[in-house]
């Protein structure tokens, strides 16, 4: 018994002496202050920032629920100088300025001259009048949180948002200016049909979203097609030599796909999971919706009036397409010095009748008197030339001949009453060319 009081004893001291030692380690783990705590972090964040022999690439996406990503570049020197390059406008050029590692409650980076990040956190540059006073709502500190796999993780000191640093190569730095290629893939050429939709595969089963990009912003809003299926997805959009990334990741089968490669037989973009899973967005060469809008035009129904002008919101609308652009500059360029186009109206069941309304600057308008037929199976409305300012004989303006042959296009016009809003409440409506990719955002002013 002795005996084993004698082992019971030695077990006891044995963890008390183990006990003493953890208590020490502890102690001395939390000894640390507050401030040598801080330093070492800032001396952590200066090495990591010096690592990179090619420093270090972000794509940020400032607020994912509005705005998409900008790809930037940096490459840090110990004397408190970085270079920097981005693809926010055509600039992809690098650029040198100064930054700080500075410590208050925590570590931050701070880019603290002016550079190509602080595009994005000057409120007077906005890309749409709702972001007016706030810019693009980036930021040019960054709170340090640490590293994982190779990578810095930051979080904005603006909205709480994690960015991550990864390391930059060569090619990284040479291929930025391929961002800008690929932009005016995602926003579709004068050749590419107007419509596109998101279809993604669960590895089972398909489904169809509508899909609309806005340029501006770098942002896509996708909704599904499907009734009884409500899925929609709001995408910031963020461009890469190859592809684009969106954020957040489109959600399919329980995988997250965020990288898209480009195909440009067919202007389609791709990002691939396991299992089959997938999500493409691509072209289509008719809505994926149609409605019933374009009856607003035909005979018997009260006066409409839609609009179309060169120096409001309308100009500016996502929705409209290159084509349009293209044509208006055609008729300027065919016009005399001092004239141009000022607007296009269309005016439905008016008392003279239906017609499109050209305005313009430095001359008087033109009216093209027109029939509206209806095509019910194809929901589209077919206008008909009947005159020029009431001349059943005189020919279509030589300027005009263009841009006018899409409102009478044989196939039709599909018109569409838009969910979104041009600053105004006035509702926004567009009307498409049935066989080729012309679009023009109007306001239904009546």
């Amino acid at each position: 018994m002795k005996q084993l009081y004698k082992y019971l004893f030695a077990t006891v001291l044995i963890l008390q002496l183990i006990a003493c030692n953890d208590n020490t380690d502890a102690e001395q783990l939390f000894n640390e202050t507050p401030t040598t705590r801080l330093n070492n972090q800032k001396t952590e964040l200066s090495e990591a920032l010096l690592s990179s022999p090619q420093g270090w690439k972000a794509v940020y996406f400032t607020d994912n629920t509005v705005l998409g990503g900008y790809t930037h570049l940096f490459r840090f020197a110990a004397d408190g100088t970085v270079v920097m390059a981005s693809d926010f406008d055509s600039d992809t050029d690098p650029h040198k300025s100064e930054y700080a590692i500075q410590v208050g409650s925590t570590v931050s980076l701070t880019f603290t001259t002016k550079n190509r990040i602080h595009l994005l956190s000057d409120s007077n540059n906005y890309p749409i009048p709702a972001l007016r006073a706030k810019g693009y709502l980036g930021d040019f500190q960054f709170l340090y949180y640490g590293q994982e796999n190779g990578e810095i993780i930051f979080r904005t000191n603006r909205n709480n948002q994690e960015l991550r640093f990864v390391k930059a190569t060569a090619e990284d730095w040479a291929d930025l200016p391929k961002n800008l290629v690929m932009e005016q893939n995602v926003i579709g050429g004068e050749e590419r049909p107007l419509f596109r939709l998101l279809e993604t595969n669960d590895g089972t089963t398909t489904h169809k979203f509508d899909f609309s990009f806005a340029a501006a912003t770098r942002f896509a809003t996708s909704n599904s097609i499907e009734s009884g299926y409500s899925v929609s997805y709001d995408l910031g959009i963020g461009y890469t030599p190859t592809g684009i990334i969106v954020s957040p990741a489109v959600e399919v089968g329980g995988q997250k796909l965020s990288n898209f490669t480009y195909n440009d037989a067919d202007g389609s973009f791709t990002a691939t999971g396991t299992g089959g899973v997938s999500a493409v967005i691509k072209y289509t060469t008719k809505p994926l919706v149609l409605t019933d809008d374009y009856k607003y035009l035909l005979a018997g129904q009260p006066l409409s009036w839609f609009g179309f002008f060169v120096d409001d919101y309308t100009i500016d609308s996502p929705a409209n397409s290159p084509l349009l652009y293209a044509e208006l500059e055609k008729v300027n360029a065919m016009l005399p010095a001092g004239q141009s186009i000022a607007s296009i109206q269309i005016y439905a069941n008016h008392s003279i009748g239906t017609f499109i309304y050209y305005t313009f600057v430095g001359r008087n308008p033109l009216q093209h008197h027109v029939t509206a037929e209806e095509d019910a199976d194809g929901k589209k409305v077919i206008l008909k030339h009947k005159s020029w300012n009431g001349n059943t004989t005189v020919a279509t303006p030589a300027f005009l001949a263009s841009i006018d042959k899409y409102f009478m296009d044989p196939e039709g016009l599909y018109v569409k009453a838009e969910s979104f809003r041009l600053y105004y409440s006035d509702p926004v409506y567009t009307f498409t060319s049935a066989s080729s990719p012309f679009r023009m955002t109007t306001w239904k002013l009546q």
